[in-house]
């Protein structure tokens, strides 16, 4: 009986992390650190997908954003910055803006995610009956081209190709950050 408390044990650690964490990247202003608290996050966001039986978005997740995206991101900063700690200062009315247009997107998400009836989820009988495929050669085949489920769609290689212009953009975007003029502090002159 106590087994039956642990999904949802798990789901709430991983998904405290994971808004812990991103709340972190917010606060930050050392790039670095923010780097490695949206790591962080981002890993916790692939937990939720590895306990939702999502493996194959779960291990896209981690290899995509974790793996290729901050790593990138973080190489950039550290390959072309001139200060050993990049530190990013953020006016408290541009803070504000971000905090109004965030606290909008999630009034948004969460009023669209309760009022449609089909995201409510399955009870547990539903759940226990429903058959699920051990094999993912579906997915295999469709990284090559090949969909089993429907011959007529096309497979799963353009989305990787697309993520591949995608990190070019990062690396771009984390030389830009890094080339960005930053408020140098003078230090105090000795008398």
């Amino acid at each position: 009986m106590a087994s039956i408390y642990w999904p949802s044990f798990f789901f709430l650690l991983f998904s405290g992390l994971a808004c812990g964490f991103a709340v972190a990247v917010l606060c930050s202003q050392n790039i670095v650190r923010m780097a490695f608290y949206l790591v962080l996050s981002l890993a916790a966001t692939a937990s939720l997908f590895f306990l939702a039986g999502a493996e194959f978005v779960g291990a896209m997740q981690l290899m995509i954003y974790v793996g290729g995206t901050l790593v990138l991101l973080v190489f950039g900063v550290m390959l072309t910055s001139q200060e050993r700690f990049v530190t990013m200062k953020v006016a408290v009315g541009d803070r504000l803006k971000g905090l109004l247009v965030g606290g909008a997107l999630l009034g948004v998400l969460i009023a669209a995610a309760l009022s449609i009836p089909a995201w409510q989820g399955l009870d547990r009988g539903e759940a226990e009956t429903l058959v699920v495929p051990p094999t993912a050669t579906p997915i295999g085949m469709g990284l090559v081209g090949l969909r089993v489920d429907d011959p007529a769609a096309a497979g799963y290689l353009f989305p990787f190709e697309i993520v591949s212009v995608h990190l070019l953009v990062v690396l771009i975007g984390a030389a830009y950050l890094a080339r960005a003029k930053r408020k140098k502090y003078e230090e105090p002159s000795a008398a």
